[in-house]
């Protein structure tokens, strides 16, 4: 794959959903077919199929390295959702998990897994792999992740602030665990992946520390994800960035520079058009209308719907930055909502 592909994508005017939520919930039975890949494959392809793409993008699942890692650690399957480290884990744990890379996945992930290689091996899609990335996925391991963030922020290092320490030997963990189904995925057949990191946003990195030249934003997301990056590039794999966080605009910027992602997806709290002037043009930018809304005909009415898409349009348009239309997320079923939110979708494709 180069670059190349991705820029005629997006100057052949394609617009898709992330959308393979929406086609699951056509089954009888989400949660069995999440558990079988060739079934899990099929509602791939057909999402794919239904939206005209050729990007096979999978469930935006951003749990499933969580399970994978506290499968390892013995943490019971009911408590894994709750389930936060009280303090930091042993230094060793780190290279015992790497040590332990080549271990079964538990039956959910190898079915995710399962998926990608029925994309490679029956269809003529792109096969697309899913993570979540490093920093969200330690925000999920600890219970409160923003004020040891700030903390460290504020100059304080893991040698003498116990959540500090906590958060950075969590986000080592959390690396790890991304990076072992990353390679599991491109042994699957995945040729792109979506590196989710939503929660790197204003919440959990302050916009004053930011300003004032706190290295933490470098630290503890664009380092992790940098050598991420390289691990796919190694292996030929193309980067889809997402993060749909609030985010400053110097945010972007360094999302875009610094991983060099060939598509970047961002939420739709942006205006692309205006983040287009500090993105390199070689890079496709995703989006980003308010899909999360779409349930709602109060919020987000029909013809409010159509109003953004033909803004956004009309503006990448006119701004001339490679460009596929979509939403700013995965659109998730919402079982009472479901055909509000489907007619929303075909008003965002076809309008």
């Amino acid at each position: 794959m180069n670059r190349d592909y991705y820029l005629k994508l997006a100057r052949s005017g394609l617009r898709m959903p992330i959308g393979a939520d929406l086609v699951l919930h056509e089954s009888p039975d989400p949660e069995a077919v999440k558990n079988d890949g060739e079934a899990l494959g099929k509602v791939v392809e057909q999402t794919a199929k239904r939206f005209g793409t050729p990007l096979a993008f999978p469930l935006m699942d951003l749990t499933l390295e969580k399970l994978d890692l506290l499968t390892y650690l013995g943490v019971p399957p009911a408590q894994m959702d709750s389930y936060h480290f009280a303090a930091p884990p042993p230094a060793g744990l780190i290279d015992e998990l790497q040590a332990a890379s080549g271990r079964p996945f538990p039956h959910r992930i190898a079915a995710n897994q399962e998926a990608v290689q029925y994309i490679r091996d029956r269809t003529d899609l792109l096969p697309v792999g899913m993570l979540i990335g490093p920093f969200s996925l330690m925000t999920k391991l600890v219970s409160d992740p923003i004020t040891p963030v700030a903390m460290a922020a504020a100059g304080d290092d893991a040698g003498n602030n116990e959540g500090v320490c906590l958060i950075e030997r969590c986000l080592a963990l959390a690396e790890a665990a991304v990076l072992r189904s990353a390679l599991a995925q491109i042994e699957a057949g995945a040729r792109a992946m979506i590196v989710c990191e939503p929660a790197a946003n204003t919440v959990y990195l302050s916009p004053r520390r930011l300003r004032s030249g706190s290295n933490i934003l470098e630290r503890y997301v664009l380092g992790p994800n940098r050598r991420l990056r390289q691990a796919l590039g190694e292996r030929d794999v193309d980067l889809i960035f997402h993060n749909c966080g609030e985010l400053l605009t110097d945010m972007v910027r360094q999302f875009a520079v610094e991983l060099n992602p060939v598509m970047l997806s961002l939420g739709g709290s942006r205006k692309l058009w205006e983040d287009a002037k500090v993105v390199p043009d070689d890079i496709v930018l995703f989006g980003n209308l308010p899909t999360k809304m779409f349930y709602s005909d109060s919020v987000m009415p029909e013809e409010e719907v159509r109003r953004r898409t033909r803004e956004l349009r009309d503006h990448m348009a006119a701004c001339g930055h490679a460009h596929i239309l979509g939403s700013e997320c995965d659109v998730l079923h919402v079982g009472e909502a479901a055909e509000t939110i489907r007619r929303k979708v075909q008003v965002m494709l076809a309008d």
